[in-house]
């Protein structure tokens, strides 16, 4: 704990151990602040400027207590300032507002001393509307201590500079969004701070902006910046409670953000936030939450679906709530045929698995309700997932019932080739080598192995981890592809296919015989040579069953 001791001669002193103890006989109080901070004081001249305080000590010397004071020991060393400075204290925007917020509080009206802190802070205030715009921006700066701001807001003048700062973006042509229906008119606002006590009513009505040559030029060094206005970087510096009031004042908080540059504000000023610190904070759920309706609003016209994707991440660190992440998971779902691997590749802890399987579940559930009609559009994410699977698939924390959830999330016709969700398949048996026959048997159901390429098939027939009740499924299945009856023998070189079928095929067509003999020849050679492959496998199949007489086939 500090110790404090301001002498007569504005010098503020520190004092550590005995020699607090001998330096705090030379004062009369002590004043501990916030359990932060001990001043030793003069009672009679800290009474001659603080009325609450007169009360409070009622001519009493000792030790106080004061636990709520605003802006802490700094906002009480400032004012100590004043008093031991015969009532003179040199008031700027940095220190304005702490300064009457202090002054507020401890009661220093006229009643108590002439040209008193409070009345010297408001005759500052009243020149407001004269202030530049890098004086508003440090003004607000003061108010990050939590404390500070509860005093400041419920005396109602934070409003008053946002106001001010409302209305220098609005002179700007760049800004007539803000000019909307929904803003009330900044007269209205200074009606009401007008009816306030805080302030002085002789407030001119006329709005002076001394400082747009500045704003203009700042916005012109400014416009090389893509996608981002000239004053995202100055609002980005304050905290968020005043950016919450100032989103209250356009307008456009929460779900009544329809405000595309707004929104990307709120998305620039998160992101810097997460780069400061990846901690989630509270604080900023609501403005995490401003940015997503924001998005929702304007759905897919002026964000990209890996633009949605990355508008997810950075507020879903800021605790949105679970109505704004379905919609915000709708909009992305809506659009999944535009999205990328990576996109889908989304970090998570979902069952302890790498990758949130669980989210990408659930955007292929909402693309389906909103695309399953369109077959273009299916089929072109049912080859996106099947990349996902191969991605997912060595994960050792994912468990086949995941897996199956995955791949059968999409109907079959999104797919005219199961060849990728095989080499999936493949791949989870070869990184999970523990696995029973019963269950690979189960994870290959997700298979439709009339849509297995031929060579594929060939590899699955010949791989020691599929049970050889499934491979035979997919050699039978490949067997009935074969449009021409065949007849298997032993010896491959006795492959017969019927003369008289093609005879039969033919009768009514007499005419054009022998024009299509032809064809029908090359078209033979190649029903008989897949005949004969089949023969192979067929051999190869009875050598892998023998292998596995001792599993359940």
């Amino acid at each position: 704990m500090k110790h404090s001791l301001p002498n007569k001669n504005n010098v503020e002193l520190s004092w550590h151990g005995q020699e607090v103890e001998a330096m705090s006989k030379l004062c009369d109080l002590q004043i501990h602040i916030n359990d932060e901070e001990t001043f030793f004081l003069y009672e009679s001249l800290i009474s001659r400027y603080c009325g609450k305080l007169k009360k409070m000590l009622n001519g009493e010397k000792g030790r106080f207590y004061i636990n709520d004071f605003p802006r802490g020991p700094y906002g009480f060393e400032l004012v100590l300032k004043f008093c031991y400075n015969n009532g003179k204290i040199f008031i700027n925007a940095s220190n304005v507002l702490i300064l009457h917020t202090c002054a507020l509080y401890l009661e220093m009206t006229e009643e108590i001393f002439s040209n008193n802190l409070l009345q010297q802070t408001q005759t500052f205030l009243d020149e407001i509307y004269n202030w530049k715009w890098n004086e508003i921006i440090v003004s607000l700066k003061s108010c990050d201590c939590e404390i500070f701001y509860s005093y400041a807001n419920s005396y109602n003048f934070l409003e008053k500079v946002i106001c001010v700062l409302i209305a220098k973006l609005v002179k700007n042509s760049d800004f007539n969004f803000i000019a909307s229906s929904s803003l009330p008119p900044l007269s209205s606002s200074k009606s009401n701070f007008a009816k306030r006590n805080s302030f002085s009513t002789k407030i001119s009505p006329k709005i002076i902006v001394s400082d747009w040559a500045e704003i203009q030029l700042r916005s012109t060094i400014k416009s090389n910046i893509p996608n981002k206005a000239w004053w995202f970087e100055d609002l980005a510096t304050l905290p968020p409670k005043i950016i919450e009031m100032f989103l209250k004042g356009i307008g456009a908080y929460k779900s009544d953000n329809k405000n595309v540059i707004v929104t990307r504000f709120l998305l620039y000023y998160m992101k810097k936030i997460t780069s400061i610190s990846c901690k989630s904070n509270s604080e900023y759920a609501s403005l995490g939450e401003t940015a997503s309706y924001g998005v929702i609003n304007v759905g897919d016209k002026n964000f990209s679906c890996r633009g949605l994707f990355c508008v997810l991440r950075i507020v879903s660190k800021f605790g949105i709530s679970n109505d704004c992440r379905k919609k915000m998971e709708k909009l992305i779902g809506g659009m999944l045929e535009k999205a990328t691997l990576d996109d889908l590749l989304v970090c998570g802890h979902d069952m302890g698995l790498y990758y949130d399987v669980s989210f990408v579940i659930r955007l292929i559930k909402l693309f389906v309700d909103i695309n399953g009609n369109d077959v273009m559009k299916m089929k072109k994410v049912g080859g996106l997932i099947d990349k996902y699977l191969i991605e997912i698939s060595p994960d050792q924390k994912l468990k086949i019932s995941k897996f199956l959830e995955v791949a059968e999330c999409l109907p079959d016709f999104a797919r005219d080739c199961f060849d990728g969700v095989y080499r999936a398949i493949d791949m989870y048996l070869e990184s999970h080598p523990m696995i029973a026959f019963e269950e690979s048997s189960r994870l290959c159901r997700c298979l439709n192995y009339n849509k297995l390429t031929f060579e594929v098939c060939k590899d699955l027939a010949k791989n020691p981890k599929i049970p050889p009740r499934i491979a035979m499924q997919a050699l039978i299945s490949q067997q009935i592809n074969i449009p021409i009856s065949c007849e298997f023998t032993n010896d491959e070189s006795k492959t017969m296919i019927s003369p008289s079928q093609i005879n039969l095929c033919y009768q009514d067509n007499n005419d054009n015989f022998l024009e299509e003999k032809e064809d029908m020849s090359i078209n033979l050679e190649k029903m008989q040579w897949r005949v004969r492959e089949l023969e192979k496998l067929c051999k190869e199949m009875k050598v892998q069953m023998s292998k596995f007489t001792g599993h359940n086939v």
